[in-house]
Order: structure tokens, then sequence, then C-alpha cells
């Protein structure tokens, strides 16, 4: 089968927030169908879209209560079977994401297994007996999960507790049961058969747990978080084979498995190895938080500054293990990050940054993924109230922080990481709402949308999307076996400021980066080669060094290499 993943640009969908087609206030499929044209255009071969079945929405979608019916907020299956229709002819691929690990607790299978002592679903999850002490009924086992609670809640009515590593409001399917598996393939297969052409599977390095439930270490502790025992587990391997073999490897489709942020690259190969592997990439959140953002409550702005040097040597990392091995995707941020414009560059300098972050990711080792906006330089969001906040981690953290920090400080943290920065509106245009809806949404906009919109941007032959156009096309083009087949070497590792590397097939190309709001000098690598895309309208060199300006960068073709 073709490998066709491996020659397109990604884009990543927020369905809730692109774009609104029946005006409620609320993203939809009719409105992903209407930006078509505009992805088409952009060079995009490929969209992830975001869940969007049946859910309650405790956690934005992935807590799911009908994995065969479409959200009434999103639409219907006749809209998504004309999505599909519309992408077939222009030739973009769709990719879904696909929850395995867990339902909503309003699921049919759940309501009845919580219901009903003799449910044929109660195997369908992890139910438990209570450890009764002096008469007390207490949970199994000491375990937390990633919500900071037990991963156990107890069910009265049928006197057991059920097992959830997330919310308890997402309980977690058993995969021990052959029948649940053969339930979840069905799940996969009927989307398939439907034309979506794969997965983006959710929270899929957790499928498999300790099933002898033990205490974990130390004994002595209420609540102990020990992910060994619900994850990257020997036996989610053969849960994966069988999937593979039931499912994937009957279809051309697409697979990326979400592993977490600790994932290494021996436990990527585990699932991905061209030879043995079950899916054709996985995320990694490695390269995401290079800049000291993540955790930084007790920072000014003026500490966060991007690792430059680090960040190379993570993308060489996993380009050195990965390469010839596997296959992987790159990206700067998805719908729980911070926008990268605010994060790796620099809203003062927003053409320019956005330009070169854009080319920095393009032309790396592996499939790109475009976050909806990054197009268009979207940055983070400025709010100046605590209820200006949607994301339900921003507002717990308010609760939990609000009495230990000035209010200031929780905004200038939030401002700066919060998951609400990728879920404001995409900006349209400059009509009120950024032209995302037509009515009241509880939505907001990035209040830039009157400068920072597509139409703006469609207009202005220098703008960032105007540059991310000419760079998708070469690299879909021109330099696609370099981007896709090149060897990729990266120059100056030590060099605190500048990102450059070359990759190396039928052609050389280099890529030269300045991540500063300053000058910085670089050796010349500008004479007796081709510069096919540059940021700035002239060169500056001195002394055979070329004198970087802020954020600059340039995309060259090596003569006689």
């Amino acid at each position: 089968m073709k490998n066709w993943y491996k020659d397109v640009v990604g884009y990543q969908i927020y369905p809730s927030t692109f774009k609104d087609g029946n005006n409620d206030g609320f993203g939809d499929i009719v409105g992903i169908i209407d930006k078509l044209d505009y992805l088409k255009e952009l060079g995009i071969g490929l969209i992830w879209i975001g869940p969007i079945y049946k859910s309650p929405k405790v956690d934005n979608g992935y807590d799911i209560s009908n994995f065969y019916e479409i959200d009434e907020k999103y639409g219907t299956l006749e809209d998504v079977k004309l999505l599909l229709k519309e992408c077939k002819k222009r030739e973009i691929k769709v990719i879904f994401d696909l929850v395995l690990n867990h339902t909503s607790d309003k699921h049919e299978w759940f309501i009845d297994a919580c219901e009903n002592v003799n449910s044929k679903y109660k195997d369908y999850y992890i139910f438990k007996e209570p450890k009764v002490i002096d008469g007390i009924k207490y949970p199994p086992n000491n375990w937390k999960g990633f919500f900071e609670e037990s991963v156990w809640e107890y069910v009265e009515k049928i006197d057991k507790y059920y097992f959830h590593i997330f919310s308890k409001k997402m309980p977690d399917l058993n995969w021990d049961n052959k029948d649940l598996r053969e339930e979840m393939y069905a799940v996969a297969r009927f989307w398939l058969d439907l034309g979506v052409d794969g997965f983006r599977m959710d929270a899929i390095a957790h499928l498999a747990k300790d099933t002898s439930f033990k205490d974990a270490y130390p004994l002595d502790e209420k609540l102990v978080l020990d992910t060994s025992k619900f994850s990257n587990r020997d036996e989610l391997f053969d849960y994966l084979k069988e999937f593979k073999e039931e499912v994937l490897s009957k279809y051309n489709c697409m697979s990326i498995g979400e592993v977490g942020g600790c994932a290494s690259v021996e436990d990527a190969l585990k699932y991905v190895d061209y030879n043995n592997g079950y899916f054709n990439m996985v995320f990694n959140f490695d390269t995401c938080w290079e800049n000291g953002a993540y955790g930084s409550i007790d920072k000014a702005d003026s500490e966060i500054k991007t690792n430059v040097k680090n960040l190379k040597l993570l993308f060489k990392k996993w380009y050195d293990g990965i390469f010839n091995k596997a296959w992987m995707p790159i990206y700067w941020l998805n719908h729980d990050h911070p926008r990268v414009i605010s994060q790796y560059g620099n809203i003062n300098y927003r053409n320019e940054s956005g330009k070169m972050l854009g080319l920095t990711l393009l032309f790396l080792y592996g499939t790109p993924f475009i976050y909806q906006g990054e197009e268009i330089g979207m940055s983070n969001v400025n709010y100046s109230d605590f209820d200006m906040f949607n994301d339900v981690h921003a507002k717990n953290f308010i609760e939990e922080y609000k009495s230990k920090y000035d209010k200031e400080v929780i905004l200038r943290f939030l401002n700066r990481t919060s998951r609400d920065n990728a879920r404001t509106m995409m900006q349209w245009n400059d009509s009120e709402n950024g032209g995302f809806t037509n009515s009241e949404s509880v939505f907001k906009v990035n209040d830039n949308y009157k400068i920072v919109n597509v139409e703006n941007e469609l207009k202005d032959d220098d703008s960032i999307l105007n540059f991310y156009k000419k760079m998708i096309f070469l690299r879909n083009t021109k330099y696609k076996n370099e981007a896709t087949l090149g060897k990729l070497e990266f120059i100056d590792l030590d060099n605190e400021d500048v990102f450059a590397y070359t990759k190396t097939f039928d052609k050389k190309i280099m890529v030269i980066a300045n991540f500063r709001d300053y000058i910085v000098e670089f050796d010349n690598y500008i004479q007796e080669n081709d510069i096919i895309l540059h940021n700035y309208k002239d060169i500056n060199i001195k002394n055979k060094k070329i004198l970087l300006r802020p954020y600059e960068c340039f995309f060259l073709e090596i003569k006689g290499f």
C-alpha cells in the first residue's frame, strides 16, 4: 500500500472553533466544508478533525456517548458523508480522532452496566469489589489517575467501583475482554468503510492495565500516581497487533497514536517500526515547551526564552533514532498548547517570526501538521479577567491558586500557557467575531482579529499566509524528494540563536532561521547559492557573515554539492 501520508502537509481542525456553518455560534461540519477550497489553495493534503461524535463534552468531545452518531452541535452523518465526498474531489485526505481507551459515562453500555447487576456490558468496563475495612468500604487500591483523584468511583446500585484514569465521567474500557475489542474494531471499520482515511488514536498507550490491581508504592501514601500500572504495558502490544491484523492492515489508511509526553524514541519504535510496528506515526510533545513556559507561574515574561540549542537537539534525537526505521509527525502545537508565534516567535515581529517558524518546520523529517490559524500568525489571548477563560483546566487552576498568587500573576501565566490560547475562533475576516459566526458564541475571538485574519492576508503579497502558500507549494513540488526522502543534517548545533539544517537527495537545500528579536551573526552560506525564499527584502552581509535580523530566515538551494 502506498504511504501517501508521507507526501502531504497536514492541517489540524478544532471543529468547534474553526467555522460556524449554520450560525448557531458553534463550529460544525458544514463550516469545514465551506473552507475546503481555502485549505486546498493553501496546499493542504490531509486534515485531522477533532472528535465530532455524540458527547456530553466534559472533555471537549473525547468523552463519547455514541461512537456511530455525530453530535448535533456538529451536524449529521449526512454532513460527514458530504464532507468526505467534497474532500475526495479536492484530493484532501481526512482522519478522525478515535478514542479507544474510554467512553462517556452516558454511553448506553456504561449506563446498563451500572443499572443492571447481570448486564452483558459489565465486562466492557473494569468493575471491582470494594475493599472493606472495619465495615467501611474503600476503593480497591491506592492508584491515582491523571486528574488528581482516585482511579476508582463507587456505584451504589451494584456495590462496585469502576476504573477511570481520566475524569470519573470517562470510565476506562476493558481491553482484556474479547467482545469489547470486537466492538471497537467494528467502530473503526464503520468509519473507514464510510471513507475516512485513518485515525489519530487518543490515549492509546493506556489500553492495558496491571490486572493484579495491587497497591502502588509507597504503600503508606493515600493515593499514588504510578503510570506503569496503566501505560505502555507489554499486554498493550498484543491488543495493537490484533487491531492491526483485524482492521488497519485491511485498509490503505493512516494511523497516528498519541503516546504521551514522556515517550522515548525506543518506546515510539515499538509502535511504529517499519518492520514490526502497529501504526504509521506517534505524537510526542518533546518540542512543544522549549521556552520555559511550562510550570512558569513564578517567571516574568522576560524570563521566557526559546532554548534554540535544545530544540535542535530534540529534533535531532528523534531523527537519529527514527530515520530509515519509522516515520513521524512534525508540528509546533495542537489544541492543547499555546500559540507558537507567542511561544517561539514574537507578536512584535509577527510577520517575520510567523514566516520563520513555518519555514523551519516544513522541511524537517516527517509529515508536517499546521494547527488552524498558525498560517496567519494567530497568537495567544490577552485576557484581563478570570471569567474570560473557558477551558476546564484553566478554571481549575484559578480555583486552586487564587489564594496563593496575585490575580495579575495568574493571568500572566494563563495568558502564556492556557489551552484557551489555541481554542479561540479562527479569524477569517475583520467582521464581528472574526467571520467565524454571525451569531453570539460561547467562544471568544482574539482582540487582534481586525488586523490578523485570512481575508487581509490573502490581499497582502507579503503576508504570512502567502509565504505559507509558497513554502507548501515548494514542498509539494520541486523539493518534494528533499523534504520527504532527504538526509537531514543540522548545522552548528551549539549555536544558541540560529536553527539551521540541510536536506539532501537529488538536490541539497538549506534552511537558516534566527529565533531571536535581535541581530545575530552566522557564517555566510548565501554566496554561490540560490535564495528560494527569504522573509526580508534584502541581505545584510558583513565580513563574509550574514547579519541575521530579528527572525530572519532563508531557504536556499546549495549549488554544486
